[in-house]
């Protein structure tokens, strides 16, 4: 009985090592101390030590997004947890479990306005899925041990235990629950059954379908993607994905349609408005999917396999729900369809691929080339020729260079793309490369970065630095936040307010003042060499890649707009129907 006697903070080192966790980020404070303290005792825990609470919940975010495990974060109360919301809003809005412990003052100092006190419970409630404030010692190993069910159950997300300090020095009996759960929080993960054989059967006559998929494929494991892959090629349907789904499938399959949504591409969006059956599997028709809701795909009958109740009917009235873990209900759908042996209609999805082939044959993606400037598609397509593999690991910043990062990267496996979706958080890429980099440290981890965005989280290159992960930073630096002077090229008037960077760093001595390398390039004939250098060099290297500043990213489907009424841009001549700013709606 003796050895589970130990301190609050004794208690949260020992949870975490019962979680099966290895890594944590974190920036220390008065109020987690003790914490650190014990941290600095044990050696079963790695703690990476960034420069910045929001860089901790990113790497965090990184580290799970690319292992499948739950991210842990360690701050301290007040600022330390209020600089993590956003990384918690983040997780939150891409469904990314993680495990935030703040410290807080000590209890009997609470609501009295003490030093570096915030109400963090109250702040995190709309950006968490639960958050406890432990005040019994007696409670702490139960709330360590719940938090993680919590965070990787159901929908993941992130989660927040706040640890006053008195609760970290007390000394109490660490009991870890027999079966760890969360007294009403029992997430469905079978799908109806019943609903399962009503949705195959729809698939079976299905004339002109689409698989519909998102980042709950890849939140369920690696069997939901072999599962899935199995289904769309029993089927021969089309699939497509969103932002947060790319590589559950791979995108060199001939029945890969693209990304869908607001910079989807021409054949996505518009198998998705003229279908008539859409199976929705782990996706939740977000703005960026739908365009104008009152518009999207109006003459399908709609499929949605989600395991968030919450989810069903919330954006777009669907057909038939069902409610379960993607990897579960899929494989229910194979067994289904094989032990009934159906068949697709092999008529109808011939006539279907040929119209989907006619879209294909816009070419959507097309960019005028240059040889005296870097186009930063170019940029992108000879990046992932020269670095493509199972090791590679791609994070973004969020901006032009992450939806041309999605458009000209094909992904082939799960868990290898990592960007900011729901939440659109400019700084996300690097503190995530390098949790990704601490998670897999032989692998080659790249942050596409534009120069706004890679501002916001700079100071993190230091981290990098400390812990010598070899992250590589590859900036398309256009000296625009190159998004918002797009809308306002395209929907306000050419009226640039405030997208212009007056100032930037010069970022090859940026990194080198850091201790990293910096690279830059301004050639296309010079591109390929300078990314070869980026890849052997085996330290932290920022590549400053200048671009064509005028360059838009294209299709895009403009604000308020149908799903598939797109921007196709100066290089498509066909159907300029009706123009935005001189540009193709078609």
């Amino acid at each position: 009985m003796a050895q589970n006697m130990m301190t609050g903070a004794e208690m949260v080192l020992k949870a975490l090592v019962d979680q099966g966790v290895d890594t944590i980020f974190g920036y220390p404070g008065g109020a987690v101390l003790p914490i650190y303290d014990a941290l600095y005792q044990q050696e079963d825990i790695k703690h990476v030590l960034v420069r910045q609470e929001g860089g901790a919940a990113h790497a965090a975010e990184g580290y799970a997004r690319s292992t499948g495990k739950v991210g842990v974060l360690l701050v301290t109360s007040g600022p330390g947890a209020t600089n993590a919301v956003t990384g918690l809003t983040d997780a939150l809005m891409d469904s990314i479990p993680l495990v935030c412990i703040t410290g807080q003052v000590p209890t009997h100092l609470i609501g009295n306005d003490a030093f570096q006190e915030a109400d963090t419970v109250g702040i995190t409630r709309p950006c968490t899925k639960h958050n406890w404030l432990v005040k019994d010692i007696k409670d702490l190993a139960r709330v360590l041990h719940e938090a993680f069910y919590v965070a990787r159950s159901g929908r993941p997300g992130p989660v927040v235990v706040d640890l006053p300090k008195d609760i970290q020095l007390t000394t109490g009996l660490y009991t870890p629950p027999a079966n760890v759960q969360h007294k009403s929080y029992r997430p469905q993960v079978k799908g109806d059954l019943n609903k399962i054989r009503e949705a195959v059967e729809l698939i079976a006559a299905a004339e002109r379908p689409v698989f519909y998929t998102g980042g709950g494929v890849i939140n369920s494991g690696p069997q939901a993607s072999q599962l899935l892959r199995e289904l769309v090629r029993i089927t021969g349907f089309p699939i497509t994905s969103t932002l947060m789904g790319l590589g559950a499938y791979p995108a060199s399959d001939k029945q890969w349609l693209g990304m869908l949504g607001m910079h989807g591409t021409y054949e996505a969006n518009h198998a998705m408005h003229d279908c008539d059956l859409m199976i929705c599997v782990g996706a939740r028709f977000d703005d960026r999917i739908t365009g104008r809701v009152s518009a999207f795909s109006p003459n399908s009958k709609k499929i949605h396999i989600d395991i968030d109740p919450s989810s069903i009917n919330k954006n777009v009235r669907v057909d038939l729900p069902i409610i379960g873990d993607c990897g579960h209900v899929l494989e229910d759908m194979i067994k289904v369809w094989k032990s009934k042996q159906y068949r697709p209609n092999r008529a109808a999805l011939e006539a279907w691929w040929k119209q989907i082939d006619e879209w294909r044959a816009r070419d959507c993606l097309r960019y005028r080339p240059s040889s005296e400037i870097i186009k930063p598609q170019y940029a992108i397509q000879r990046l992932h020729a020269l670095t493509k593999g199972p090791n590679t690991y791609i994070t973004t910043e969020v901006g032009q260079h992450q939806m041309w990062a999605a458009q000209f990267i094909g992904f082939e496996e799960p868990n290898r793309w990592l960007t900011s979706g729901g939440l659109g958080t400019m700084g996300y890429g690097l503190p995530a490369a390098i949790g990704v980099q601490m998670a897999h440290p032989d692998a080659l981890v790249i942050d596409v970065a534009g120069e706004a965005s890679i501002m916001m989280n700079i100071q993190e290159v230091a981290t990098a630095i400390q812990y010598r992960l070899p992250v590589k930073i590859f900036i398309l630096n256009n000296q625009y936040m190159g998004m918002v002077r797009q809308w306002q090229e395209l929907l306000h008037g050419n009226r640039y307010s405030e997208s212009y960077m007056h100032a930037l760093p010069d970022f090859v001595k940026l990194a080198e003042a850091f201790g990293a390398v910096g690279l830059r390039c301004e050639k296309p004939d010079a591109l390929d060499d300078t990314i070869n250098e980026m890849i052997a060099i085996r330290r932290p290297v920022i590549v400053d890649c200048r671009v064509d500043q005028k360059e838009n990213c294209f299709p895009m489907v403009p604000s308020g707009a149908a799903h598939n009424e797109m921007i196709l841009g100066p290089e498509d001549e066909a159907h300029r129907d009706i123009s935005v700013e001189g540009m193709a709606l078609v």
